[in-house]
């Protein structure tokens, strides 16, 4: 087996409401999507059913009384913050997606798939004792201390795709000295967390360890894709970590409701291409891919589906990434903000990276 694909019914549970942003049909459209593109059917494909997560798998990572609020949220309904409702049906849908993401992990360390993608997953903006932006839980940091508690990986990079910085995982991983998070997300100053500056490097053991590129609005496919391979290949292979958990989704299309940042269904395949080549280079194939954000409904299909085919089927042809909606005209490349911003970030993390 090449690939899994981890996926339930009951992720669509995970609706915010109505007029949120953030519905549960993105995953039922989503697989309807990979289904009529054949990727159900590929032998190289196994589409996994997981159970959902425990108690005892929120421990990993967040304290027991920030649990038990969930928890009591959901019995009564209400709100974490104004952004992000609570209720049994919602609480049950992240188990299941986190129970997914912890599956996708132990499928590829334990050799049961070369590859994983983990539909669903990635609540980047939880931390240890709080939650927001839509997160209630930080399955990326569950899986990561998991897997590190059973001694079965030790050091981990973690590269985050998502338009918005992801505070939450940046917060629970600062000091840690196994752990490397590097960002590539909207300017702070333009979108929500409000963070992932450059000067924010990390702490203590983990000083040089969080690396964030923050991007202009309208950077454009050509100088995001300059501004990865600039920073993540290199440091991969200086860190050399055992597995590569990468998370995000369509929403740095430029299309999206949210973002800003001008991708399109290419660029995302390119984007998980790089991911298997570095992956492929430094830590004999072992990735795991997270696909769960995305604001416009219409074009999240196409980009999910070529973020899936750019990891596990690299060698695609082009005509199979087709796009909901025409790309954005040239105005949209900002090649030479972002190359000044990159030598910014290699400016400061020279002191920690002989690459740089």
């Amino acid at each position: 087996m090449r690939a899994c694909i981890t996926y339930h019914e009951k992720f669509q549970q995970y609706d915010l409401g109505v007029n949120h942003p953030f519905r549960g049909d993105r995953f039922v459209k989503a697989k309807a999507f990979f289904d009529q593109k054949g990727l159900s059917r590929s032998r190289d494909v196994l589409f996994v059913e997981p159970k959902p997560a425990g108690r005892e798998d929120l421990l990993e990572v967040h304290t027991e009384r920030y649990i038990n609020h969930i928890y009591e949220l959901a019995e009564k309904g209400g709100y974490y913050d104004v952004d992000t409702p609570v209720s049994k049906r919602i609480l049950e849908g992240a188990l299941y997606i986190i129970g997914g993401v912890i599956d996708a992990g132990r499928r590829v360390i334990h050799g049961e798939a070369e590859k994983a993608v983990a539909l669903g997953g990635g609540f980047h903006h939880a931390g240890v004792g709080y939650g927001g932006g839509f997160c209630l839980f930080n399955d990326i940091a569950i899986l990561v201390n998991r897997l590190r508690r059973l001694r079965l990986v030790k050091r981990v990079l973690i590269l985050d795709y998502d338009v918005h910085f992801g505070n939450g995982t940046s917060d629970i991983f600062y000091s840690d000295g196994d752990v490397l998070f590097i960002s590539l997300h909207q300017d702070p100053r333009t979108i929500y967390p409000g963070r992932g500056f450059l000067h924010e490097v990390g702490s203590g053991a983990g000083e040089g360890l969080n690396v964030n590129v923050p991007l202009p609005m309208r950077t454009g496919e050509k100088a995001y894709m300059y501004a990865l391979n600039e920073v993540f290949p290199p440091l991969a292979r200086e860190f050399r970590p055992d597995m590569i958990i990468a998370n995000g989704g369509s929403d740095a299309h430029f299309a999206d409701h949210l973002g800003s940042l001008g991708l399109t269904a290419r660029g995302f395949f390119e984007i998980s291409r790089v991911i298997n080549s570095v992956s492929e280079d430094v830590c004999g194939g072992r990735a795991i891919l997270l696909i769960g954000s995305g604001y416009n409904i219409e074009v999240l299909p196409y980009c999910w589906y070529a973020l899936a085919l750019g990891l596990i089927k690299p060698d695609s042809p082009p005509e199979e990434i087709e796009d909901f909606f025409k790309p954005l005209p040239d105005p949209w490349r900002n090649i030479e903000r972002v190359k000044r911003i990159v030598d910014g970030l290699k400016d400061i993390m020279s002191k920690y990276w002989s690459c740089f």
